[in-house]
């Protein structure tokens, strides 16, 4: 009997050394193509965003061609207006910001003669300040935001996977269900995953929409310049768990500095971790999770995977494709369920 648990304890060991090298080894695969797999996945995320609309559109006895169009057209409409907007926002933010080079000029003279009242010499400071010119950081903010737009440059890609994805849905959704008496598990971790997606963008979605809104209000109240386009970005960061805040307060911070300086500044980031803080790392945390079915800390940890493998566009997908991982590693394998409390952060139910 001891030799029989021995070699259970070694079999266990054995598998998770293996599944933790074919994990290594899936992800670097993944990363290898992830100007193709991050479209893919976000097509996919995309068409389970419009599943209740087209679960309805069924309901209703519509025909395959509109199960089809319908859902297909939202996605599109959608794309189309969040893309379009953030274009228009960025070219307004470029064109504006060489009209603060005086004032830049001015804060970095600030800077120095305060920098000099602490002890540290002019060649110093110029030494630390040599490369920080206003082109320099227009040309951070072009890249910052370019990641951001980098959805906009794949969206031929993007929008030939929906439309693939959408005319298969009605006859994926028919064979999944089909497999149901054959591989229960699987078909029960899919539905369990589709249903967790849609929760979990409803839920960002919600409170994505709640703090642009605010945050655009309060930004036009104090006069920073572009509100709608901080609205805006908030909404997005909104879909990257715990870290979001800090991304949608740096570039408002920074042109409010510039614009009017330290006061307003610190205005914005009063305001923001009032608004922001409060409902984006306190409050959604906590309903995200949850409804992804993933634990804080499993959250938090695929965030830091997923940005590695697949660049900006894993910190927003970070959590669907967890809760896809989850789905395939293990909710469809009864082997593999004993985890389900690990990663969900909740405590088995005792029957």
């Amino acid at each position: 009997m001891v030799q029989a648990t021995a070699g259970a304890g070694t079999s266990r060991g054995l598998r998770l050394l293996v599944g933790t090298a074919a994990t290594v080894v899936a992800l670097a695969g993944v990363r290898a193509v992830a100007g193709i797999a991050g479209p893919a996945f976000l097509a996919l995320v995309l068409i389970i965003a419009v599943s209740p609309l087209r679960a309805w559109l069924r309901h209703r006895g519509a025909r395959t061609w509109v199960l089809v169009t319908v859902p297909l057209l939202t996605i599109l409409l959608l794309l189309i207006v969040l893309v379009g907007s953030l274009v228009v926002s960025v070219a307004q933010l470029v064109a504006l910001l060489p009209a603060y080079a005086g004032r830049y000029q001015q804060l970095i003279g600030s800077i120095t003669r305060q920098l000099a009242h602490l002890g540290i010499t002019q060649e110093q400071v110029s030494a630390m300040l040599g490369k920080l010119d206003l082109g320099s950081l227009i040309g951070l903010a072009q890249g910052f935001l370019g990641g951001l737009l980098g959805i906009g440059s794949a969206f031929v890609v993007i929008v030939l996977l929906i439309f693939g994805m959408s005319l298969d849905a009605p006859l994926t959704h028919d064979a999944i269900r089909a497999l149901g008496s054959a591989r229960p598990h699987l078909v029960e971790a899919l539905g369990g995953f589709a249903r967790g997606t849609c929760n979990y963008l409803i839920v960002s979605t919600v409170f994505g929409l709640i703090v642009a809104v605010l945050d655009a209000i309060a930004l036009w109240i104090m006069g920073v310049p572009l509100p709608l386009l901080w609205g805006l970005l908030a909404f997005i960061t909104n879909y990257i768990p715990n870290v979001g805040f800090v991304v949608g307060l740096v570039p408002p911070t920074l042109l409010a500095l510039l614009d009017s300086g330290p006061g307003a500044a610190l205005a914005v980031v009063v305001v923001y971790s009032v608004l922001n803080f409060v409902i984006q790392s306190l409050i959604q945390p906590k309903f995200v999770g949850e409804s992804a079915g993933l634990s804080t800390t499993i959250t938090m940890l695929s965030l830091f995977v997923w940005v590695y493998v697949l660049g900006a566009l894993g910190a927003i997908l970070a959590v669907p494709l967890s809760a896809f991982a989850r789905a395939l590693l293990i909710d469809a394998d009864p082997e593999t369920r004993w985890a389900i409390p690990l990663v969900s952060g909740h405590a088995p139910t005792r029957g």
